[in-house]
């Protein structure tokens, strides 16, 4: 797919030349000011993300099903304000199931193409997937493995041409959980997701084109003080740039607004039923 939005000598760095090192790269240090505007986001958007009863909407067979997928250190609810507008909109939607987004990331790629089979058993349609940070990942992981079961795919803040491209606390993050992973505790990532054979295999499936006739458009934000901006930019997506910061990326109503405009010109494709 044709680049635009940006120029290309923004786009990260391709992932031959990300390296296959035993440490988590630390060097994204955004601008002190993106990080305390990072930081004071969290409180803004807090009481967005309260667990909720999801309201009763009728759904339009115009408008294409929505798989929403939550990123690292989240879930479902993350999602819970854009799911919300989304099935005003008429949209069917549904949750990833992945909470809290901590294993092993092919254990929880297969796990978003099971909810994902699903999700087209039930709806008769291809489905649209939204992923967020992390949850990008694993929805272009999908698209590019099982291109049959997608109508379109869209990044909210996704590091796809880098996926160590964090800043120094989450860095620490996937430190600590690797060093737990080593202790033996189950169910979450493990050394090896981040430099062993299963790293290998995600940048592998990262590296692919994402299917032509499947809209791929990946937004980011300068103001994002988790993850380096410029990974964001996979040269295989459109890129659509906002002020949001990372952590209110799935709650900003300007993202929100611009999620359901993108999604309005998907139509709904039926599944082959080969």
């Amino acid at each position: 797919m044709a680049q635009t939005g940006v120029m290309s000598d923004l786009v990260g760095r391709p992932l031959e030349d990300v390296g296959r090192t035993a440490r988590i790269p630390a060097a994204f240090r955004p601008p002190v000011l993106t990080a305390v505007r990072e930081n004071l986001s969290v409180v803004r958007v807090a009481g967005k993300l309260l667990p909720r009863v999801p309201a009763r909407t009728e759904v339009d067979p115009a408008r294409v099903p929505v798989l929403l997928v939550p990123g690292f250190l989240s879930g479902d609810f993350a999602m819970a304000p854009l799911a919300d507008v989304l099935r005003r909109a008429g949209h069917w939607t549904s949750g990833a199931g992945i909470a809290p987004n901590i294993g092993c990331t092919s254990e929880l790629a297969d796990a978003v193409e099971r909810r994902a089979e699903r999700v087209v058993e039930r709806t008769g349609h291809k489905v649209a997937l939204v992923g967020w940070s992390r949850g990008g990942t694993l929805a272009k992981m999908l698209a590019v493995r099982r291109p049959e079961l997608v109508a379109s795919l869209i990044t909210l803040g996704t590091p796809n041409t880098d996926p160590l491209a964090v800043n120094a606390t989450l860095a620490a993050q996937l430190s600590l959980l690797t060093r737990l992973s080593s202790l033996g505790l189950p169910g979450i990532l493990g050394e090896d997701c981040l430099t062993g054979t299963c790293a290998d295999e995600v940048r592998a499936v990262l590296d692919r084109d994402v299917p032509e006739g499947i809209p791929y458009v990946s937004v980011f934000s300068l103001d994002d003080g988790v993850i380096d901006w410029r990974a964001c930019l996979d040269p295989q997506a459109v890129h659509v740039e906002v002020t949001a910061t990372h952590m209110s990326m799935g709650a900003d109503p300007v993202v929100i607004d611009l999620v359901e405009d993108l999604l309005h010109g998907v139509e709904p494709e039926p599944v082959d039923p080969r």
